[in-house]
């Protein structure tokens, strides 16, 4: 083993490996599967593993100009999705089973909906933690996408967002969302 002191990762950080012949958790060291999981350690307060994701671990998703050119046509929207046993798929990361009703959701939604609009929280800060969808990492943000990309509710009320506002309650066949558009 061997450690390095860079200045861009922390010193105790590993940034060379031995040759290693037989790659653990099926991780070929060529990278080709293109897959990343990670557990976090048994006993991991879930709600502590939130805040330092969330705080620490959010991408910033803006283009570069080459990916710019691509983008006519697009927006950029964030959102809050909050799923019910009815909905397309009723699990998410953060519940395998979800089991509320509609109408719990949809009183989850509401409450969530209230503190957006008094200014009490924003909808990237909710997301991360209350989402039910992956795009809680990234505070809600889906990245750009034009019409026909997403299901029809949702793609509807994006477009018709200005930058900067926030939708009223969509429900969608995957649940219950909050829209934000960013651009």
């Amino acid at each position: 083993m061997r450690i390095t002191f860079q200045s861009t990762v922390p010193y105790t950080f590993q940034t060379e490996f031995p040759q290693i012949s037989s790659w653990p958790l099926d991780c070929p060291p060529d990278g080709s599967n293109k897959e990343s999981r990670w557990e976090p350690p048994a006993g991991t307060d879930s709600e502590t593993l939130k805040h330092y994701m969330g705080q620490y671990h959010t991408a910033n998703l803006r283009p570069d100009g080459a990916a710019q050119a691509n983008l006519e046509g697009k927006i950029r929207c964030a959102h809050l999705l909050v799923k019910h046993k009815g909905s397309r798929r009723p699990s998410s990361w953060r519940e395998a089973d979800i089991t509320r009703s509609k109408d719990d959701a949809s009183n989850i939604i509401r409450g969530y909906e209230s503190k957006i609009k008094n200014g009490e929280t924003s909808l990237g800060d909710l997301a991360v933690t209350e989402s039910d969808c992956s795009s809680a990492r990234k505070r809600g943000d889906l990245g750009f996408f034009g019409k026909g990309d997403m299901q029809a509710e949702f793609e509807q009320a994006s477009f018709a967002l200005q930058p900067g506002e926030v939708s009223k309650i969509i429900e969608t066949q995957s649940g219950l969302h909050i829209i934000e558009r960013l651009e």
